[in-house]
């Protein structure tokens, strides 16, 4: 039952994201791309993948939709060409800067059913779970307070 619930959670906060985002013309899966760069400074599609447990061809996908967009672009490493960095563009950072308070909101309309204690005690025993099953960012995070 965890998992069903879980799992139905996390597509109630896609689409309320979708919504929210839904003015600025991008998706949730793309709010998640755009706010992990900017928060965590992840610059290259591997390091993406990594962090949001997606493929690489899904990926691909997901940055040339956002390069059309014009709100990042591909560059090859100086160091390695092999290598491709991720920029945001002038576009790209003028969004970005709006996310954290977007997403706040989106989560806000998420939990409005609940008292603000009973949001903290959900908060505590979800970081919980996630430490003990050794979540990076969960673990990033909490190392930064």
């Amino acid at each position: 039952m965890l998992g069903l619930l879980l799992g139905r959670a996390a597509i109630l906060k896609d689409r309320i994201i979708d919504t929210h985002m839904e003015p600025f013309g991008i998706t949730a899966a793309q709010f998640k791309v755009l706010i992990i760069m900017e928060q965590f400074a992840v610059d290259t599609p591997a390091e993406l993948c990594r962090n949001l447990s997606v493929d690489s061809g899904s990926m691909t996908r997901m940055l040339d939709r956002l390069e059309q967009k014009n709100l990042l672009i591909r560059q090859r490493s100086e160091a390695d060409r092999r290598q491709v960095r991720l920029v945001l563009t002038e576009d790209g950072q003028g969004l970005v800067a709006l996310l954290p308070q977007i997403g706040a909101d989106a989560m806000n309309q998420l939990a409005g059913a609940i008292t603000a204690q009973e949001l903290q005690s959900l908060e505590h025993i979800l970081k919980k779970i996630l430490l003990a099953a050794g979540d990076p960012i969960t673990i990033q995070r909490l190392g930064e307070q």
